[in-house]
């Protein structure tokens, strides 16, 4: 008498019929370019405009460029099609997607919204610095308005003044609030929950300015740049001249170089509850290919 054939255990323990059930009462994004601008706009940040460049200038030029593709194409696409793909085949967020992996699995999800949690909380401080400074250069008395300030001068008025660390005492502790950065934090977290209380749809196209202007922002001042003086000795000093003997002389490149990545794609879970906004038939190689 033969025994009845019995079916292997699937790795992922999911319903495919209760999974799209319950994605269909989960919030969209307005359209796939909502998803863009919000995925970008979340990567991509200081970390992309400020560190990248002096990772290029302090690690060989164009040199550089070798690790940092290396590890965009072996780590960063890779964990980024990854979260992309969880998000939207189980339509939940980190906790739940490593949940229907495993039970257990569940602290993975926890472990990476605790890392947004302090992102968030950093991060709002360094965009009050940035409230401060915008708006200190449109006062009468702008202190990076003299001609005679220099480089040096400036960068210090940046740390003392507007940072507030001329506050802190001989310890390095500080020793009261600087109200302009108390002021323009509390800015800052109001402009947090405007862009978020009013739902996905909302947030989405609150992105096309979030996202849009800066971008536009951006290629005006390069192209600002490139018509400065000088600006082919910097062009060359960035790009046209490499150090190949860094990967001898300083081995840790490779590591900063994924470090960079991991800062530029924003891979901390965050993509995992984009990606459950999507439609689960939505392209994840290329959303995650675009982003």
């Amino acid at each position: 008498m033969e025994s009845p054939a019995v079916s292997p255990t699937p790795l992922l323990k999911t319903n495919e019929t209760s999974v799209e059930t319950k994605g269909e009462g989960r919030e969209r994004f307005s359209s796939r370019l909502a998803f863009y601008f919000s995925a970008v706009g979340s990567a991509v940040g200081f970390g992309n405009v400020w560190r990248f460049p002096s990772l290029v200038f302090e690690y060989g030029g164009g040199a550089f460029f070798i690790p940092y593709l290396l590890a965009l194409f072996l780590v960063g696409i890779p964990l980024l099609v990854l979260e992309i793909s969880l998000g939207q085949h189980f339509q939940l967020g980190d906790v739940g997607c490593f949940g229907k992996i495993h039970e257990r699995a569940r602290g993975v999800g926890l472990a990476s919204i605790a890392c947004g949690y302090m992102l968030v909380t950093y991060y709002s401080m360094l965009l009050a610095w940035t409230f401060n400074a915008f708006f200190a250069s449109f006062r009468a008395d702008n202190f990076w308005d003299q001609d005679e300030v220099s480089g040096t001068e400036a960068k210090e008025y940046f740390y003392q003044t507007i940072i507030g660390m001329d506050t802190l005492g001989d310890d390095l502790k500080p020793t009261r609030l600087v109200g302009m950065n108390v002021f323009y934090s509390l800015l800052t977290w109001v402009v947090i929950y405007f862009s978020v209380a009013y739902g996905l749809e909302a947030t989405g196209k609150v992105t096309y300015v979030t996202m849009g202007f800066p971008l536009v922002i951006l290629f005006v001042f390069l192209g600002r740049s490139l018509t400065l003086e000088g600006s082919g000795n910097g062009i060359n000093e960035y790009i046209g001249e490499s150090n190949w003997g860094i990967f001898s002389d300083h081995p840790e490149i490779w590591s900063r170089a994924v470090s960079q990545i991991l800062f530029s794609l924003g891979t901390v879970g965050i993509m995992t509850a984009y990606g459950s906004h999507c439609k689960r038939n939505e392209p994840a190689f290329l959303n995650s290919c675009v982003v």
